[in-house]
């Protein structure tokens, strides 16, 4: 790490501290040369590999901007869809690995879209995996209601 103020290319790390629930680590460090102290933030990188081949880091942002468009006119909040994507980057980050395929992003949005809003999971569902007919709908729909409907053994709820 070269220091800011006089490019020197030693530098001691002086605290360090995990930020963003874990996400990242400050580092505090302080030049030998100049001596001033600066402030490092460190990540673990993560990547996304597209369908054009193109690789590029992952982003919340993007997460949140289809999301958002799939939730236009639904009563879903910021904060939840905040939330939604903080869960879809903890399970790509589970994964394990530093570079995940696009396709992998968008299954891991379907969950957490389900449980938030059926409507907006219909909308982003009927885009993601190109949904060509009616059928398509009809079968996402069948397939919600079963997942909702209680078994045999459970009393239905009023």
């Amino acid at each position: 790490m070269h220091c800011p103020f006089c490019r020197n290319t030693d530098s001691r790390v002086v605290d360090s501290r995990t930020a963003d629930d874990g996400g990242q680590i400050r580092r505090r460090r302080q030049c030998p040369a100049c001596n001033r102290r600066f402030t490092t933030i460190e990540t673990a990188s993560l990547s996304v590999l597209k369908r054009s081949g193109v690789t590029e880091p992952f982003s919340r942002s993007k997460v949140l901007v289809g999301v958002r468009k799939a939730c236009q006119g639904r009563p879903v909040s910021e904060d939840d869809l905040a939330v939604l994507a903080q869960q879809v980057e903890e399970t790509i980050r589970l994964a394990g690995s530093a570079e995940v395929d696009a396709h992998e992003v968008g299954m891991a949005i379907l969950g957490p879209l389900r449980e938030l809003d059926e409507v907006a999971y219909l909308r982003f569902a009927s885009v993601y995996q190109g949904f060509d007919s009616l059928e398509d709908f009809e079968a996402a729909i069948a397939l919600l209601r079963a997942e909702r409907e209680p078994t045999v053994d459970e009393p239905a709820t009023a």
